[in-house]
């Protein structure tokens, strides 16, 4: 059980980090990618505070770079290389073959497995991710690039064939939106990004990407390769405010769909600012809520390392974390004397301590309202159940709280850090009345071995939220499973082929076959005069 002194000890003991994962120079990010070209800027930067900020305990870092702030002239000129890049659909990029755009996103591929290491550290530094988890979000993104590309060829085989119904042929294939924006979340600033912006470029649109505010130097290592594989315009990226840098994009009505992971009040802002929101695509992944529902005849052991693990992985800082614990009052004292157990031993230090899992958060703010929303339940009634719940400059060291009701904020607020809350229940309607309250709609997870009662479980929540766990933890993965929210948790669908879905739309070209048409039809196909209207097939 750590104390305060012990976790300081820790954190100046791990630094400076171990090679390779030391930084020898301030990283001073002047790049930016607009129309296949890295420019630099000239104008204001934004410091690059490291995940280690403890000057009140004698740890003060020096800031570890900086990265540029835009101008609204400077976005707009990445919206207009996207613009002109994608040419109303009669742009290089639209109008490729899906065989020819595999090809450019496998030479990505290589040039991306080049900058591991590079990303690696820079995912510890930035937002304080332990190297297991750092090493494990690079190899998945390499991962879901690839299982992308064998799911578009998947698509495109079942499309390489005429329809013909009624006297009328047609062959029906998905086409590009048109220009993209790509915002991706700090927690996964990599993977969660490439989850929108691999599938929207593989389908035939053109993006700019706006890297999140914490997060942003990891991608700095990959702008070569975007620059020297993508034509011109492809990709494009903007850094800085987003009043000076987004909002003003989404005014001109050039944007043609958004992807947005991060809260419901930004999206909705966002949306806001499109002149035709009717015609805006909109991929969101949003704030979730999830509960852990802990039954009578749950297995303790495995319920308690699953919510342990779904609480805190990352410091719990995952919009698929359990956010809540609903735990039934005949077994509440022996759950919460073993969750309180099992949370005090997680091993904690700076993100290359070897072992690690609990880690500073990325800013100080984020670790204050962790404070905060603990004060606010303990002094509504809540108990600190464990020898946690201080901060020591941007580490919180986990809290475990029982006797949480719906008079606190934690009952209804996503935390989105390292603070478990649980609630008790005598009746299961209770927790299953939380779950339709609620305004989100993410997950839940289920706790118990009788198949009756779970199966009476199932049935309403399947209804209320997008993904019901049975004796496991809240989570994203497998990518080939459907990732999604009701309520205010999301708007569209990400799974590896699901997203290829939600960055196109279904076209198709149709005639009637009368002899004329058919010697066209046949004419097009056999001399491959159309990178649409085909019948090739891709192995």
């Amino acid at each position: 059980m750590p104390t305060i002194q012990e976790v300081t000890d820790a954190m100046l003991v791990s630094v400076p980090a171990p090679e390779p994962w030391g930084l020898e120079d301030d990283l001073d990010q002047t790049e930016y990618l607009v129309d296949g070209e890295i420019r630099h800027h000239d104008g204001p930067m934004q410091l690059v505070m490291p995940c280690l900020q403890m000057a009140e305990v004698g740890l003060d870092l020096f800031a570890i770079g900086h990265y540029p702030l835009l101008s609204t002239e400077e976005a707009m000129q990445a919206l207009d290389a996207a613009v002109r890049a994608y040419d109303s659909g009669r742009g290089l990029w639209p109008t490729l073959s899906v065989g020819e755009r595999i090809g450019y996103m496998e030479r990505f591929v290589v040039a991306m497995k080049a900058t591991r290491e590079e990303v690696i550290r820079l995912l510890m530094w930035e937002i304080g991710k332990n190297l297991r988890d750092s090493t494990k979000e690079f190899d998945r993104t390499v991962e879901y690039i690839v299982d992308t590309l064998e799911a578009l060829k998947e698509l495109d085989r079942t499309s390489s064939r005429f329809q013909i119904t009624q006297g009328i042929a047609g062959q029906v294939r998905r086409a590009p939106l048109g220009v993209v924006l790509c915002m991706g979340p700090y927690n996964y600033p990599l993977n969660e990004t490439f989850t929108t912006l691999i599938p929207a470029l593989l389908m035939g649109n053109t993006v700019v990407f706006k890297p999140p505010r914490l997060g942003v130097l990891l991608h700095r290592p990959l702008l070569k390769a975007f620059a020297e594989v993508f034509p011109p315009g492809v990709v494009n990226t903007v850094y800085g405010d987003g009043r000076e840098v987004v909002g003003p994009l989404l005014a001109t009505g050039k944007v043609d769909c958004l992807a947005f992971i991060g809260s419901s009040r930004v999206a909705d802002i966002l949306k806001s600012q499109h002149p035709k929101p009717h015609r805006l695509r909109c991929v969101l992944g949003l704030e979730a809520k999830n509960l852990a529902i802990v039954l009578p005849d749950a297995d303790l052991d495995n319920a308690v390392k699953e919510c342990v693990l779904g609480s805190l992985s990352y410091n719990g800082q995952r919009c698929t974390a359990l956010k809540l614990l609903h735990v039934h009052r005949s077994i509440a004292d022996e759950f919460a004397q073993r969750m309180a157990q099992a949370i005090d031993k997680l091993p904690y230090g700076a993100p290359w301590t070897p072992g690690a899992e609990l880690t500073p958060l990325p800013d100080l703010d984020h670790a204050r309202l962790m404070e905060t929303l603990v004060d606010n339940a303990i002094k509504q009634g809540a108990k600190l159940s464990n020898n946690g719940g201080f901060r020591v400059g941007n580490y919180f060291q986990p809290a475990f709280l029982t006797g949480v009701d719906a008079s606190m904020r934690l009952y209804h607020e996503e935390q989105f850090g390292p603070v478990v809350p649980m609630a008790t229940f005598d009746d299961i309607e209770t927790p299953i009345r939380t779950v339709v309250e609620s305004n989100f709609g993410q997950q839940v997870s289920l706790f118990g071995s009788d198949p009756q009662t779970l199966a009476r479980l199932i049935d309403p929540l399947v209804n209320q939220v997008c993904r019901v766990n049975i004796n496991c933890q809240c989570q994203r993965g497998p990518d080939t499973f459907p990732f999604t929210g009701r309520k205010d948790s999301a708007e569209g669908t990400l799974s590896i082929s699901d997203a290829l879905r939600v960055f196109s739309i279904r076209t198709l070209v149709a005639s009637k076959l009368s002899d004329q048409n058919k010697a066209i039809l046949t004419e097009i196909t056999h001399n491959r005069l159309s990178n649409f209207l085909s019948t090739d097939f891709i192995l």
